[in-house]
């Protein structure tokens, strides 16, 4: 897998200080994507090993409130393939930090072939990004379709429930 940046200290994609993962590779094509250039799944850098555990001892920093994986697209299977061991090592080692990730796919899509991935996550932003859509006054998300999906709230439930904002939900603890 490659990936085309890193973002070591974002307050974009997600609640607190973030390490944000765009990893390379996207199927979806949205028109207007905000970073098409990551479509390419050569694009950008090989994430080695070397660069998951720089990854993984930066995070290390009391500031961090969670790591956000997004793209292009996360959840495609090459991808998901590539993040699931960084991934656990990132819940093994920092159980407190919340894991995000964005995706073009549908929660009901995944929910199927990356159950494994999705047990490991907080939140996940899931819907394609659709232009017509757009809306910049939208916390986290970049259309009106898209869905803030509190993970742990929709295993709890057994169904989807829609992450909130006013409640503090930034690490694993609160849940």
């Amino acid at each position: 897998m490659h990936y085309a940046d890193v973002h070591a200290h974002d307050i974009a994609n997600g609640p607190g200080v973030r390490l944000s993962l765009f990893v390379s590779g996207c199927t979806h094509h949205c028109p207007g994507c905000f970073n098409e250039v990551a479509q390419d799944f050569d694009y950008g850098k090989v994430f080695s090993e070397d660069v998951q555990n720089r990854l993984l001892d930066q995070i290390a920093a009391p500031y961090y409130s969670g790591v956000t994986l997004l793209g292009g697209e996360p959840m495609e299977p090459a991808n998901r393939a590539a993040l699931l061991p960084f991934v656990k090592q990132i819940r093994a080692r920092y159980p407190k930090l919340s894991i995000w990730c964005y995706s073009g796919y549908t929660y009901e899509a995944l929910e199927k072939d990356a159950a494994e991935m999705l047990a490991l996550l907080d939140v996940l932003v899931d819907g394609e990004f659709v232009q017509d859509q757009k809306d910049v006054t939208l916390l986290y998300r970049g259309s009106a379709n898209q869905r803030l999906i509190d993970l742990n709230k929709t295993r709890a439930a057994g169904r989807v429930v829609l992450w909130d904002p006013g409640t503090v939900s930034m690490s694993r603890l609160s849940h």
